[in-house]
């Protein structure tokens, strides 16, 4: 078949007995070849996640306070984990390292990445494998953008018989400092991996089955997604779908290497496969909402006539240092949709300074709306899509606030009340699972 890239998240990999699991996983194929770790995930709910009890370390050593408690519990985490695989592995001196360090570094980078390495060479030894540190092989330039000449240089390292373990989540900065990716960068790291290896599969190895149709949360028992493109999965990744990182598709995207989200719990389960191309059995494949969302009407007669309206009312947006989610216009009015974590408390600022740019006094702020994603590659080839979904937002009892459609065609997004996210992705979920 080719070389595949495995990339274990961090609840599969939460104790020993789950890297037992893995370790069979990674066995049963002799094409599973590249292993990308994350740090052990939580055990049980109240768990406490590693990499956040490494930043707490950082913060704290950093204040000149006594740091022994989160180190006391990283020590005994990783310690456990060596006795469960009955492995030779002084960890201990490894996480003296990482100790005398805690102080060095201004950024908690450094001390966040380290979940990742200890995993990485635990995970190495078990597996009779060759440990592989991307903080020399994988590179950021300057303005902390991966460098396009890690592909080569990984690749090379990368050569040669037996399995690697890449650790997830960072790489270095042209002056050897560690950067890490953002969170859940792991998923980042593999499809880096895959690319560089020219791996015929990349699989990202979960605790869910793949992605759903809808929210479990929300929607009971929705239907799995067996086959999604990049681009689908990039729409509903915008609108919160957040099984994978959506940075990681671009590293793979341009050479067609499939993504295979799988359970490392249920290893039989076919998962969802992420592809280049595929052929729509239905014009929906995801339905996918978030709320947190503002809105910026502005209302002005003969708008559209008014040469360099658009680049106005931009340009306070920028002056603001406040990014734009979305711009539904008419003949007279405009309506920008922003995000609030965006917006903060900048909104009354902006209303005001857009007054006296557009020349108009209506200009209006509405707060608590929910954004939602019907995405799928077969909605150009079925007549009638937008008319089930505004009947169903209708039917039940929903007002749409606001409309809007990507120029590919493959997905409408509607704006509702915040509290009617729930209810809304519940109704066009049922207008759409079963139409073929």
């Amino acid at each position: 078949m080719g070389a595949i890239t495995c990339k274990f998240g961090g609840t599969s990999l939460a104790d020993g007995e789950c890297i037992k699991k893995v370790a069979d996983i990674v066995h049963s194929s002799p094409d599973r070849k590249y292993i990308v770790p994350s740090a052990p995930g939580k055990r049980h709910p109240n768990d406490k996640k590693i990499t956040d009890l490494l930043i707490l370390w950082h913060s704290i050593a950093k204040e000149g306070l006594d740091s022994s408690e989160p180190e006391k519990i990283i020590r005994e985490r990783f310690r456990s984990i060596v006795a469960e695989l009955k492995i030779e592995l002084d960890i201990d001196s490894e996480i003296d390292e990482i100790a005398n360090s805690a102080t060095l570094y201004e950024t908690p980078d450094f001390m966040a990445s380290r979940g990742e390495y200890l995993n990485g060479k635990i995970i190495a030894k078990y597996l009779n494998a060759t440990f592989i540190d991307p903080g020399k092989y994988i590179l950021f330039d300057e303005t902390g953008n991966l460098d396009p000449k890690t592909y080569n240089i990984l690749g090379e390292k990368l050569q040669g018989s037996g399995l690697f373990v890449v650790p997830g989540f960072y790489g270095s900065m042209p002056d050897g400092s560690i950067k890490t990716f953002p969170r859940g960068g792991s998923d980042i790291t593999g499809s880096i991996v895959a690319r560089a290896t020219k791996s015929v599969l990349y699989e990202n190895w979960t605790d869910v089955d793949g992605f759903c149709m809808a929210d479990p949360k929300i929607v009971p028992n929705p239907k799995k997604i067996e086959e999604i493109t990049y681009q689908e999965l990039r729409e509903l990744s915008y609108m919160g779908a957040t099984v994978l990182h959506d940075e990681s598709i671009f590293p793979v995207m341009e050479f067609g290497i499939p993504i295979h989200i799988k359970n490392t719990h249920n290893p039989s389960a076919p998962g969802t496969l992420i592809v280049k191309n595929r052929v729509p059995k239905g014009p929906v494949c995801g339905i996918a909402g978030m709320g947190g969302f503002s809105m910026i009407n502005i209302e002005k007669t003969f708008m559209n006539k008014e040469r360099g309206f658009g680049l106005k009312v931009l340009s306070v947006l920028d002056e603001y240092d406040v990014r734009w989610e979305h711009m539904p216009t008419g003949i007279d009015t405009l309506s920008i949709i922003i995000r609030n974590n965006e917006l903060g408390s900048k909104g009354p600022l902006i209303v005001e300074s857009l007054k006296k740019r557009c020349d108009t006094q209506d200009v209006y702020l509405i707060r608590g709306l929910a954004m939602i994603a019907t995405v799928g590659l077969g909605m150009n080839h079925h007549i009638g899509v937008a008319a089930r979904l505004f009947t169903a937002l209708a039917n039940a009892g929903v007002n749409v606030r606001v409309i809007d459609q990507g120029s590919s065609e493959m997905n409408i997004l509607v704006g509702v009340e915040e509290s009617d996210l729930e209810k809304s992705i519940r109704a066009i979920y049922e207008a759409f699972v079963d139409w073929e």
